[in-house]
């Protein structure tokens, strides 16, 4: 799991919507599987995000006419190749809402919701998980408990957790941490060193790429 920080208005979420191919950069490319996706039409971005990218945002995002399972669906239902209802009901009950299943998002606490929307974002076996401020609508009970279940799900679906934050909870989950100050990658640190944030003498997409490196 990698997470980006830094202070508001420092570039994080739009970092985030360019990962997702959510947003085109004003200069640069973007590289996905070792694809430069940067001038693809909106019909192959979509194709890449559904087929490799999850989304869980903030302020949850669910429809209120539509059930927990029902919500986790939809980024599947065009696709016809799979049983997405059993999907759906195998994903809310692994997050803990087996018996949630048939409630609406009115029926459900903030932590329940974002449980479902979790579960929504892994239903396309994405490759990499996109989180922007995953837990910042939360208290700090409920928020350790979704970034206990991101960690599980990380090992279970075996995914890349890229997360924007300003809880500093995260910092007990991450593996990587990466600072950003006014659109700039600053510094990045590693759980596993013990010397702090290393400086970015050379900021470029090389040293991008080998901050994100997720393998």
């Amino acid at each position: 799991m990698v997470t980006v920080i830094g202070p508001s208005g420092s570039g994080k979420s739009t970092m985030l919507n360019i990962l997702g191919l959510l947003d085109t950069p004003t200069e640069g490319t973007v590289e996905l599987r070792n694809k430069n996706v940067t001038n693809f039409s909106e019909d192959e971005l979509t194709n890449e995000r559904r087929s490799g990218i999850g989304f869980v945002f903030q302020e949850f995002h669910l429809l209120p006419m539509l059930t927990a399972t029902e919500n986790v669906e939809l980024p599947s239902m065009w696709d016809t190749s799979v049983d997405r209802r059993d999907r759906a009901k195998e994903l809310l009950r692994r997050v803990g809402l087996g018996d949630r299943l048939s409630h609406t998002p009115d029926e459900l606490s903030g932590g329940q919701r974002q449980r479902v929307a979790i579960a929504r974002a892994l239903i396309n076996r994405p490759e990499i998980l996109l989180a922007d401020e995953p837990t910042g609508n939360l208290d700090q009970d409920t928020g350790r408990t979704i970034l206990e279940e991101l960690t599980r799900l990380k090992q279970d679906e075996n995914i890349a957790i890229i997360s924007v934050t300003h809880d500093p909870q995260l910092k007990e989950y991450t593996d990587r941490s990466v600072r950003l100050v006014d659109g700039v990658i600053q510094a990045w640190r590693s759980v596993t060193s013990s010397d702090g944030f290393r400086v970015c003498k050379w900021p470029g997409v090389t040293w991008v790429a080998t901050v994100f490196a997720l393998g």
